[in-house]
């Protein structure tokens, strides 16, 4: 079966088509400044080079039309018609408490996912765009939605629970959910099966490092803690996010600059991170990294003060499972700069961590790079979170 995956932003779509049996990417693409001047559809057939053209994409219908065109295209396309695509699973960022897992998408999921909205405001509605596009284009194919916050909901209450008022939690359901769980999940999953190991029997730390980046704590094939929190804006120190800073930061700065409570939140969201401590230089690792051998000071101090978050978070989950036989590196940073993870790894000699050097060059690929002797195992697992919302949609609909 060929299962169509989208991912939809508030502009942009993101999408795959991956043959099930075979587990091979057909061909995937991008639609960008969707209902904007100057949007485009990039597309690319598996062993052929990307084809870009400029067409007028007043919505995300229209962009669901010209992926199908692409698709099928006697030229760049890679099947013969519609029909050859025989389901739909789409990425929803938010699903709330109300979702532990995949679903199959009906009108019910699709009014428990709108009443999710508030929590993921940037998200969540363009989620729903690409749901309802899709019905539009193709009523009759079976779709999916997988949940970003899913993986995360075995959290036991002491580890989702904020030191709040309880009633907020009852009202409002102010909590800590966590996202990059497909990743999580898949990631984990793969790292026991390199070890030849069964999940259930580990306890993992996934280390997904991107320009959004999460740690999460996976004990018995199940997540028990997990960095983000209500919005992806907690936890680690990110390309633009702040991570965890003092709550009351917010008031005092928009006090000192005359500014309002939202307009704070936005600089926390877009202009922190390590692009807000290199003082605006990049968001992009491998810049910092660059400067910082030129002799950028302040370059070099965004990178020690992300991976003393990143370090002090996989310090403070092998406490919550009481030890951690794998930690894996993932996603853009984890998998491709080997200076990154040789940072974050030279504060983990409690833990018995040695790395191979020679292995830690190595980028974008499955490897070891801890030494027979290290007594925590520490890997690069590259995540595909396409391949594994395919594979949920294939699940649930077969």
């Amino acid at each position: 079966m060929n299962i169509l995956v989208i991912n939809c932003g508030s502009s942009s779509l993101k999408y795959q088509l991956i043959d099930s049996d075979s587990e091979e990417v057909l061909a995937k693409g991008l639609c960008e400044r969707i209902g904007i001047s100057g949007s485009a559809i990039t597309h690319q057939p598996a062993g052929k080079d990307k084809v870009t053209e400029e067409v007028k994409m007043e919505d995300h219908t229209d962009a669901v039309k010209y992926v199908i065109e692409k698709l099928v295209d006697p030229e760049v396309g890679v099947v013969g018609s519609l029909e050859e695509i025989g389901a739909i699973g789409h990425r929803i960022v938010h699903g709330g408490e109300k979702f532990a897992g995949s679903v199959v998408i009906d009108d019910e999921v699709i009014k428990a996912v709108e009443e999710c909205n508030d929590l993921a405001p940037l998200h969540n509605p363009a989620n729903l765009i690409g749901i309802h596009s899709c019905q539009k284009i193709m009523p009759d194919v079976p779709m999916v939605a997988v949940f970003d916050t899913a993986f995360h909901q075995t959290m036991p209450k002491k580890a989702y629970l904020y030191g709040l008022p309880y009633e907020y939690y009852e009202k409002y359901k102010v909590r800590r959910y966590g996202f990059h769980g497909t990743s999580h999940d898949f990631v984990s999953n793969r790292a026991a099966e390199i070890l030849g190991k069964k999940r259930e029997d580990l306890k993992i730390i996934v280390c997904h490092l991107g320009n959004g980046a999460s740690v999460s704590a996976v004990q018995n094939g199940k997540c028990v803690d997990t960095s983000m929190g209500l919005t992806p804006l907690e936890g680690l120190i990110m390309g633009t996010r702040s991570g965890d800073i003092d709550p009351a930061i917010i008031s005092f700065l928009a006090d000192k600059e005359g500014i309002g409570a939202d307009q704070v939140i936005d600089i926390c969201n877009k202009k922190s991170g390590v692009l807000g401590l290199s003082d605006g230089l990049s968001s992009d690792f491998r810049d910092l990294g660059n400067a910082a051998e030129e002799g950028n000071e302040k370059a070099a101090t965004a990178l020690e003060t992300w991976s003393y978050r990143v370090a002090k978070y996989v310090g403070a989950y092998a406490a919550a499972m009481n030890g951690v036989d794998v930690i894996a590196f993932t996603a853009g940073v984890g998998e491709n700069n080997f200076l990154a993870r040789k940072q974050v790894a030279s504060y983990l000699g409690y833990l018995g961590v040695t790395i191979d050097d020679k292995e830690n060059e190595k980028r974008g690929e499955e490897v070891i790079i801890s030494t027979p002797d290290s007594k925590t195992t520490v890997m690069v697992v590259p995540t595909n979170e396409e391949l594994a919302i395919a594979r949920e949609t294939l699940r649930l609909v077969k």
